[in-house]
Parts: C-alpha cells; structure tokens; sequence
C-alpha cells in the first residue's frame, strides 16, 4: 500500500492586500512536512497554482525550492508538481532537470515527456508519454501511473491535441485524450491516478464557487467546466487543484478532490478549515482518503459592530488574525473612532463604514454582505439595482469575456 499526500493552490508571494503571507507560508509548509513525515508520506502531488503570478519574487521562488527539497525527504520521497493557472509554464519547468535528480518533477506543458531512466536514489520513470508518466519506487513492487493535466489556455491546446472540430466541446477532447492514455498505460497491476488543475464538476449538477482570490478559469474551446465523467474509469483518485475549499466531488468511479489551499488568500474563505489530504492507495482497489486540517497562519475573519467598545475587546482577544471590521453607524466613522480602531490592531485589512438607513431609504440592492460574492453575482446586482431588471445571457457572456481579458493582462 502506498501513501500519498495531496496539496495543491500554494500561491507562493501572495500578498492580502499590502499585508504580506511569505512568514505564515513558511510555517504552513514547514507543517505539511511534519504531517508528510508523520504520516510516512511515499508520494506528494502538488496540483497547480505554485505561484501567484507569472513572475514571482525571488522569495517566494527561494521558498518554493527550500520547502520541496525538504519534502522529498533525502530523495526518497517523489513529489509531482504540475502548473496552475496563476503559473508560467516555462517557469515552472525551468529547474526540472536539476530538481528531478532529487526525485521533484515539474510538469507545465502538455507536449513535454518526463525522461525515462533510473535515479541515484532508486526512483524510476518507466514509461512516460505527452500527459502521462509511469514511476517505480525501490519500496513497492508495483508501478504508479499519473494522468498530469496542468491548466492550459487554448493556445496550449492547439499544440497537444490539434485544430480538431471547432464545433466539438473542450471537455470531449480532453476526455478522450485523457481516455486513450488511460487506456494504453492504466491497467490494474499499478496505482492509477490523475492530477490536474481545472474547474470540475459532476454533470448536471451547481458548479462550485472559484475562490474571490482566484482568476476564473472561463470557457476554453466553449465550456465553463470540465465532468468528473471525464476523467477515466481506471483511475483510483484524482487530485484536483484551483477550488480553495476542501471539496470531495463523489464517486462517479473514483474520488476526484480539491485539497483546499493552505492559507485563506481572501476574506470568501475565512471560515473554510484548509487542508491537506492523505491517500492510499492500492492497484485494482478503492482508495481511502482523509483530509488533515492544518492550523499555521493567520486566521481571516470578518466582523460587524456597531459599538467601540465592544469591537475593541474582540480585537484585543483575538491579535493573531486578519479582519474586515465593518462598523454600522449614523453617518461616516469618525476620525477618533477610526484611529481608536487602526491603533488596536494590527491585521486590520479593511474598515468598511454600514451607514443605517441612508438618505431616508428601507432597502438598499447592495449590501456590504455583497462584498464577498464574485464578479459575475456582483455584475448581477449591480445591473439589476439600475435598471430594475436580470441581464440576459448574452450581456453576461460579454461580460465575462472582459473581465478574462483584464486578467491576463
């Protein structure tokens, strides 16, 4: 039986806003090598978004390369790392050659083969193809197969499955593809499993949420999502990256979960317990799978009060969090309540002022309880409130077209 560890959506140098997290992810990944080690971890799959932008800091690289070449555990312990969609490609793949000596492979683009051959430290590649490598570890007699599936934009696409037929949807091609390898190199003598960083979800069911803090994944080759009946029967787990909530999808055939991010990286998240999920797994048998939460790094909560006192006791009990403190009054906040508020903590994100009743008013369209919500449902309301009606589906398609165009930018 094998142990794996599931992590995904690391967001290494994101900031909250001017509020750097480089110190409490430090901390958090120093705990998922603890737990890695606890638990006697053999695998680690790593499912997209290792970066926040394309370009990260050198700190965030440093600290990247520091905390895998300690999961690795002396090289013993093989980490599978794929690109997201906050990720360069090239980037990712940059330090592969060097870093697969350690037993790290990096995966970003979808014409890339891993390498066959033997490492120093025992690890093998024994079959690799465009998507797909097959590794042998010296402690286990049977082989693990992976699918990689890092994100890509249709540009990517041309280059790994063709022009194809315009009209054929991009979750068919993907699919299919996915099925051919699955086909040829899954079978139930090895451990089958899948990575990917794409938006999934069950056919015929609400799609979850993406995260405030994550740049949607919108429509490639015509489709929002990507089914779990995608992914082929072969496969015992898949582990999924891009939600930021831990996020079990059922069981078509196999287990297809998002891990959770291991840090809050906006206030939509602040009640979500952040993860990291244990697998294992045997050839030709149901997995079994157990999430671990993880505690390092700083809480985010969001607060309303319409008392000062009152506000700061709690921000006095609770001096290790970030907060969205929205206070309810008359008119604006006054500058002495302001700075008595600013003063009494120092993870104060934002401060936002809930005017009661303004300009004589019973019901306002948009509430500061609205702040959470994402683009398209803020777009929504906003355009609802001004001209007393829903925009259609054609308006909203334009709309998301724009906001994907400002995010690439």
């Amino acid at each position: 039986m094998i142990k794996i560890l599931h992590t995904a959506d690391w967001h290494l140098g994101k900031k909250l806003q001017e509020f750097s997290r480089l110190e409490e992810q430090k901390l958090v990944l120093e705990e998922i090598r603890i737990i890695a080690d606890r638990e006697n971890v053999d695998l680690i799959l790593l499912a997209g978004d290792i970066f926040d932008t394309f370009n990260p800091s050198h700190e965030a690289v440093e600290l990247l390369y520091k905390s895998l070449r300690r999961l690795t555990n002396g090289g013993k312990r093989p980490i599978v790392v794929i690109s997201g969609n906050h990720d360069s490609t090239q980037f990712v793949e940059a330090p592969d050659p060097l870093a697969r000596e350690m037993g790290i492979f990096f995966y970003g683009k979808y014409d890339t083969v891993i390498p066959n051959g033997k490492l120093d430290n025992g690890i093998e590649i024994t079959q690799s193809a465009m998507g797909f490598v097959e590794m042998k570890l010296p402690q286990f007699s049977f082989p693990v197969r992976i699918i990689l599936a890092p994100y890509a934009n249709e540009v990517s696409m041309k280059t790994y499955l063709g022009e194809g037929d315009r009209e054929e949807e991009f979750r068919n091609l993907m699919g299919e593809n996915w099925k051919k390898i699955a086909d040829q190199y899954c079978d139930d003598q090895g451990v089958n499993l899948f990575v990917g960083h794409f938006f999934f979800m069950k056919e015929g069911e609400k799609p979850e949420p993406e995260p405030e803090s994550e740049r949607p994944i919108l429509h490639v080759g015509g489709t929002q999502a990507l089914f779990t009946g995608n992914i082929p029967h072969q496969i015992q787990y898949a582990a999924l990256g891009h939600l930021h909530r831990y996020h079990a999808l059922g069981h078509e055939h196999c287990p297809a979960v998002y891990s959770s991010s291991p840090l809050a990286y906006s206030f939509s998240e602040a009640d979500q317990q952040k993860q990291v999920v244990i697998i294992e797994a045997e050839p030709g048998k149901h997995v079994r799978f157990q999430p671990i939460g993880l505690k390092e790094g700083r809480p985010l909560y969001r607060k309303t009060f319409d008392n000062l006192s009152y506000a700061l006791s709690w921000l006095e009990e609770n001096p290790y969090c970030y907060v969205e403190l929205t206070y309810a009054t008359e008119n604006s906040i006054e500058a002495a309540t302001r700075k008595a508020i600013m003063k009494a903590h120092d993870g104060i994100v934002n401060l936002i002022p809930q005017i009661k009743n303004p300009l004589g008013r019973e019901n306002q369209s948009l509430q500061v309880e609205d702040l959470g919500k994402d683009m398209e449902s803020l777009f929504k309301l906003f355009y609802e409130s001004n001209k007393g009606q829903k925009p259609n589906e054609e308006l909203l398609a334009i709309f998301k077209e724009v906001i994907s165009q400002n995010e690439e930018i």
